[in-house]
């Protein structure tokens, strides 16, 4: 559903790292988000896939401001975040690894209840009640309540992760690989559970994840990311159906397909490393390991064009992937 104002909008958005040298050097940076423009819709799940370093948990780590962009900005409900008194209370995450992101030493009604307490004046006797309204919700019982993290299974922390999340009633989440530490028993409850949440408090999420299921699964839209770039974006069966940048393709080719008896139909396998985040390759940044490249990929490099209504590519020869 569309509001007048997107929910979440990043326009050019970049975080760059400074590298020390000498007083001599030219300064070099590394550039980790490089003028990445995305939106979210209010009840829309939006997808930013790519490998391990193409910059997708810098690129949410500088929507929730927790790292300082470089430039471009982050607009919250038509407001620059950064001077809106709406976007925290608003706006909350689910880390990736449920251990290093509650504290050991808690107990999990206090972990649960930090966000209302933090951003509301609520007494201490409706807190509670929703806590355990909330930890309901999430398929957890009361009965966990005074324990420490350490008693719980990583599928409970994970729950407990995500009732902190919603707690505050906010409404956008971000889902920073929010099952790739738990079992593969574990990951279709948490996924099911965060449709369900969804569907009952009319929340938005900003996935950040390598795992092209979880995106097809959960989201209505997909970006994908290579080298700090987006290099494709569209409605997400469309770009898992018919993939149109090497990339994409190569990216869908790498997913396990849970049958023996079938093959990937996609043939384009990713070779060699990604580059450098400090000194990118000339032209079109995947053109070293992109099996369609050609001459003009190495001196020029493609801009995000529009080839369809909802479709958009960074790819000078698009048109031979069709």
């Amino acid at each position: 559903m569309n509001s007048d104002h997107k929910l979440l909008e990043t326009q050019d958005l970049k975080t760059y790292f400074a590298l020390r040298g000498s007083f001599l050097q030219k300064r070099r940076y590394v550039r980790a988000v490089d003028s990445v423009s995305i939106n979210v819709d209010e009840g829309e799940t939006v997808a930013v896939v790519g490998e391990s370093g193409c910059g997708k948990t810098t690129f949410a780590r500088t929507v929730l401001l927790l790292t300082h962009p470089t430039a471009g900005t982050v607009r919250f409900l038509g407001q620059d975040a950064v001077r809106s008194n709406k976007y925290y209370r608003n706006l909350q995450i689910v880390f990736q690894d449920p251990d290093s992101s509650l504290d050991p030493t808690m107990r999990i009604r206090d972990i649960v209840a930090e966000p209302l307490l933090g951003l509301s004046k609520l007494t201490n006797e409706i807190v509670d009640e929703k806590v355990a309204q909330v930890m309901n919700e999430v398929g957890l019982g009361s009965d966990i309540l005074y324990r420490v993290p350490r008693q719980l299974s990583g599928g409970q922390k994970q729950r407990v992760n995500i009732a902190r999340a919603i707690v505050s009633e906010p409404k956008l989440v971000v889902l920073d690989e929010p099952t790739s530490a738990l079992d593969a028993s574990v990951q279709a409850q948490i996924l099911n559970l965060l449709l369900d949440l969804q569907t009952r408090h009319g929340l938005s999420y900003l996935i950040i994840t390598h795992n092209i299921s979880v995106a097809e699964y959960l989201s209505d839209r997909i970006y994908v990311m290579y080298a700090g770039k987006i290099v494709e974006q569209g409605v997400t069966d469309e770009v898992i159906k018919k993939p149109r940048h090497p990339y994409t393709i190569a990216l869908l080719a790498s997913a396990p397909i849970p049958d023996p008896k079938k093959k990937n139909l996609l043939s384009v396998e990713i070779s060699g490393e990604p580059p450098s985040a400090i000194d990118p390759p000339p032209g079109c940044r995947f053109n070293p390991r992109c099996p369609f490249a050609k001459e003009l990929c190495h001196v020029k490099e493609p801009i995000l064009e529009q080839i369809s209504e909802n479709r958009f590519v960074a790819c000078h020869f698009a048109g031979e992937t069709a």
